[in-house]
This record gives structure tokens, sequence and C-alpha cells, in this order.
């Protein structure tokens, strides 16, 4: 019990850090290893062509780019305790979740929108979804920007506690890991369909709860009632099993419609009206990150609440 109350500590202070300092500009630890991925993919993922030994190749890829980072986190695990250790875990904990990048990228381009500038609101949301941002008006930018605030908001934030909370700091490097993995290798084309099967799959599992207690988070937070619909009823129709429920309920809590068609690279994609409600402005994209925001403080206010119970619990029963 004393390890979970240290490790809701942990949570409390990598948040304050992340408010605190943001995400480092330069030698972010993300970035090496995505580097480090596209070398290990670009040497493996010759033969996309070939089903079986396209996917073999994309499994070894993972380990080839995973283990070596769990085996130096066991290692520091052995090799540091106390507080040196739970000042390690918050500064990997702070260097996995992006409360405060999130916040920024929004609000760069609902800034854009709010002063009509269209030009500039397009190149900012070009640097959080992959879609064909030249064809995209003004309610477009809105809709991607607000899409990407919540699905992030899953991925990046609520997940790494989550993991965090379960399995510490190879929980946490785990999942950044085969998220970052499957953000890299996941897309369904010719090149990476079969060899980015296992990095996807396993992005799927390790997001599927984090994922519904996320879109309970928006529920609880926003319209409920809208919300909780919207996520029974619209998120079978996504292509993604757990970016379904986030952007569902998601979009219902705050009252929008999300989703519709969208352009990409290669093309039109359709996609089902996620929420109801009016379409996607500025606005939203700033309550998107309000709704992301308040769910952290809600779920460290309910840790936190857990921990001191437990705390009294334990201390009651070692005095009695």
């Amino acid at each position: 019990m004393d390890q979970f109350v240290f490790s809701v500590i942990v949570c409390l202070v990598a948040v304050l850090l992340d408010r605190l300092l943001g995400e480092p500009r330069r030698w972010h630890p993300l970035v090496g290893f995505g580097r480090f991925a596209g070398l290990v993919e670009q040497r493996l993922n010759r033969l996309p062509e070939h089903k079986g030994r396209s996917i073999s190749l994309g499994l070894l890829g993972v380990l080839i780019v995973v283990i070596p980072v769990l085996m130096v986190a066991a290692a520091l695990k052995w090799a540091t305790d106390g507080w040196a250790y739970l000042l390690l875990e918050a500064l990997v904990l702070y260097l996995a979740v992006s409360i405060r990048g999130l916040t920024e990228h929004g609000q760069a381009v609902s800034s854009a929108l709010h002063g009509g500038d269209i030009e500039r609101a397009r190149e900012q949301v070009g640097r959080i979804v992959s879609r064909n941002v030249s064809e995209l008006d003004e309610q477009g930018v809105a809709a991607a920007a607000s899409e990407s605030m919540l699905e992030n908001g899953a991925d990046a934030v609520f997940a790494s506690l989550f993991w965090f909370l379960v399995a510490g700091i190879p929980g946490v490097l785990l999942h950044r890991m085969v998220n970052t993995l499957d953000a890299m290798w996941g897309y369904r084309n010719e090149r990476y369909l079969n060899f980015g099967r296992v990095a996807a799959r396993l992005d799927d599992v390790m997001n599927w709860l984090p994922a519904r207690l996320t879109a309970l988070t928006y529920a609880l937070l926003g319209n409920t009632r809208l919300a909780w619909r919207c996520w029974r009823t619209q998120a079978p129709q996504w292509d993604s099993p757990n970016a379904g429920p986030v952007m569902a309920a998601g979009a219902g809590a705050l009252g929008v419609s999300l989703g519709g068609p969208a352009p990409y690279k290669t093309g039109i994609r359709q996609r089902p009206v996620l929420g109801k409600g009016p379409v996607a402005t500025a606005g939203t994209v700033n309550e998107a990150i309000g709704l992301v925001r308040r769910g952290v403080w809600l779920w460290l206010c309910l840790l936190g609440s857990i921990a001191v119970v437990a705390a009294l619990v334990c201390a009651r029963v070692q005095t009695g």
C-alpha cells in the first residue's frame, strides 16, 4: 500500500513538472527513440509484399527497439532506491506525459483561427495531424485540432498515468514506445500494413482500458448523457477500437460534431460523424484542452483520496 501512495505522489510531481517546464525543447528521449526506430524499420522492412515474413520482421523490429530500453529501466531500478528512485520515476513520467505540450499545440491552432489567419492555422495543425491540411477550411482545421486534443489526451496523458500506476517505469516506457511505434509503423498502406501489424495490435491492447477510462472521464466532466449515448452508438463505427470511444465520448461531452470526411494524402477518407451539435470552432479546441486538463486533476484528486484513505486504514491496522 505504501508503494501506491508513493506512486500517486510521483504522478502529482510529474504533472507539476510538466506544468512548470513543459516539453524539453531539445534532446527529448522520444525523438531519439523515434530516430532509432526509423533506422530499424529501414533495415528490416524490405519485403512488404510477403505477408508472413513481413509480420515476423515487424515483430523482430519491435523487440529490437523495445528490449534495450526495458533493460536499461531494469538496471536503473536495481541500481537506485529510496528517494533517488522516486525522483527518477517522476522524471520519466514527466517526460512521458505531455499536458502542457498538448495545450501549447492546441492553443497555437486556436489563436491563429481567432486571428483569422487560416494559413498559419493550417501550418500549426499540420504539426499534430497527418491530414492534407492544405485542403482544410476553418471548420476542418478546428475539427482536426479538437480531435487531436481528445485522442492525444488519451494516448499521451491518461494512458501514461495509467501504465505508471500499474507497472511503474517499465510500464510507462513500454506504453510510450509501443504508442510511438504504432504512430510510425501503424499505417494501413502497402509498406506498413504487415510490418506494422504487431506494433498496431500491441498498441490496441495496451490502450484498451486506458482509452475507456479516458472516455468515462470526458463523459463525467461534460454533457454526460450525450457523451454516453455517442460512445455507445457511434464508437463501434470508428475504425480504431480505442480512438472511437475516446473521440465519440469527447465530442458528446463537448456537445459538438466531429469526425466526418477528411482529406488525407491518399484522398478523402469517409469517416462517421461523432458527437452531436454545431461544428467545431476555435473555441472547441480550447474546450477540448480544458476537458483533458480537468480530467487530469480529477484523476489526481481521486487517486489522492484513495491514497489518503489507504494510508489511514494501514495506520489504524498497525496501531490496533
